[in-house]
């Protein structure tokens, strides 16, 4: 089973904070994940300047709308940042309507790096709640059928909706992501936003937010699946060590 970390890298500094917390109080994580998110200063793919590879798998975001499919742009820069793994996305649109953009869809640059790098591990993400089931299913399947290894879910919130997935997605090629909701503005924010719909045993507190993580991972060991930690703004050690605890990790 592996254990991804999604890490925001707003700074240098805080990047650097986060590993560090990573490295000495979760042993059990085994991968970093990287988003690239153009308001912050470091991008995705630099986080190879922080991340510890002889002891991390390390995947960075790569948003496709970036990205012209006829240019090798990409190519590039998985040449020399000596990429082995790499998540392809759509991407949101851009906060500066200055930022170049093109109509590349992930389907078709999935395809591309394939072909020019057969041995890359190839992610992609998936949301259940952007479709409807079907439809997400059909999607993740030309996904796999481009050349993806492996999927990452948006945050699940009930395990209902998450068995439901599972029934059909090959548990080895799934990371399912989790992520704290710990305050009622958070939690309008994905209602509003993401359309999630909370469980009604659902409370935005780390009592309910832990225990829940518990049980993915419990599901991830039985079925030989994967996770993938969203911890956003939150206190770590208030949320992992009692997940540790509870595990006994």
């Amino acid at each position: 089973m592996n254990i991804s970390f999604e890490i925001v890298p707003r700074t240098a500094e805080a990047t650097e904070q986060q590993m560090d917390f990573v490295k000495q109080q979760l042993p059990f994580i085994n991968t970093i994940n990287i988003p690239d998110l153009l308001r912050l200063p470091i991008r995705s793919w630099e986080g190879t300047d922080y991340v510890d590879r002889s002891q991390y798998s390390y995947i960075p975001h790569v948003r496709s709308i970036d990205f012209d499919i006829k240019s090798n742009r990409l190519q590039e820069i998985i040449e020399a940042r000596e990429l082995d793994k790499i998540l392809i996305v759509t991407g949101d649109p851009p906060p500066d309507r200055s930022h170049q953009v093109y109509r590349t869809h992930v389907v078709d640059l999935v395809r591309k790096i394939r072909a020019d790098f057969p041995d890359i591990e190839i992610f992609c993400g998936f949301d259940p709640y952007r479709y409807g089931v079907k439809q997400e299913r059909d999607y993740i399947l030309d996904k796999f059928d481009a050349g993806c290894d492996y999927i990452l879910s948006q945050p699940f919130f009930d395990k209902r909706l998450l068995d439901v997935y599972a029934d059909f997605l090959p548990a080895d090629k799934v990371y399912w992501g989790v992520s704290p909701v710990i305050t009622e503005k958070s939690q309008a924010y994905w209602e509003n936003v993401n359309k999630v719909v909370f469980p009604k045993s659902f409370r935005p507190d780390y009592d309910w937010n832990t225990d829940f993580a518990v049980e993915v991972l419990e599901h991830c060991q039985k079925t030989g699946s994967h996770c993938y930690f969203m911890p956003i703004r939150i206190d770590l050690e208030r949320y992992f060590l009692p997940i540790r605890e509870k595990l006994g990790w």
